[in-house]
């Protein structure tokens, strides 16, 4: 890679993790593939995160890896768990908060929840994402399984997680609203 390409780090949970899949076949190689050499990709992300473990993680990623951008994939495990929101909220902002002060710009990812865990929550929660946006002027990118995660094929057995075929639907997904971001920087 040239010494000068900018490096996004992607701090996410399973979602970005490749979750039983071979790494090369998750998303965010894919998207380090379409990047090319002008980005370095750090796919950050642990199976089982949750907002409070990467807050706690999350300066010792900005010292190792000095990245550009953040793009934070966090929260559904908080959600699955019945964290309040909140707490939700606080977490992420203490990520937000701290890639700001790194001088690297935050990429915050809207994430949805199944509807089984009832309406008041899942507006409570999901509410959280364009508040935190609005509130420290930061992108906010679609959830990227957001007319996937209906489509036969595209999940796993759990209902939770995407299949190796869904992994460069979710790329494209994220795509259009990803590149402008990223080429912010160019000049």
């Amino acid at each position: 890679m040239p010494v000068s390409a900018e490096r996004l780090l992607v701090l996410g949970d399973s979602l970005s993790d490749a979750y039983q899949m071979p790494s090369e076949a998750g998303w965010v190689s894919l998207l380090q593939q379409r990047l090319g050499d002008d980005f370095t990709v750090i796919n950050a992300s642990i199976s089982g995160e949750t907002t409070a473990g990467g807050m706690h993680r999350i300066e010792t990623l900005l010292k190792r890896h000095e990245p550009d951008f953040v793009l934070i994939e966090l929260g559904g495990n908080d959600g699955l768990r019945g964290l309040s929101p909140r707490q939700l909220e606080q977490n992420l902002e203490a990520i937000i908060t701290r890639v700001l002060a790194a001088d690297a710009m935050p990429i915050l990812m809207q994430i949805r929840l199944p509807g089984n865990l009832g309406p008041v929550y899942l507006e409570r929660f999901e509410a959280v994402y364009p508040a935190l946006a609005k509130r420290h002027e930061i992108a906010l990118v679609s959830f990227f399984l957001d007319g996937i995660f209906d489509q036969p094929g595209m999940m796993m057995a759990d209902g939770i997680h995407p299949t190796i075929e869904a992994q460069p639907l979710m790329l494209e997904r994220l795509w259009p609203e990803l590149k402008p971001i990223l080429d912010l920087s160019e000049g």
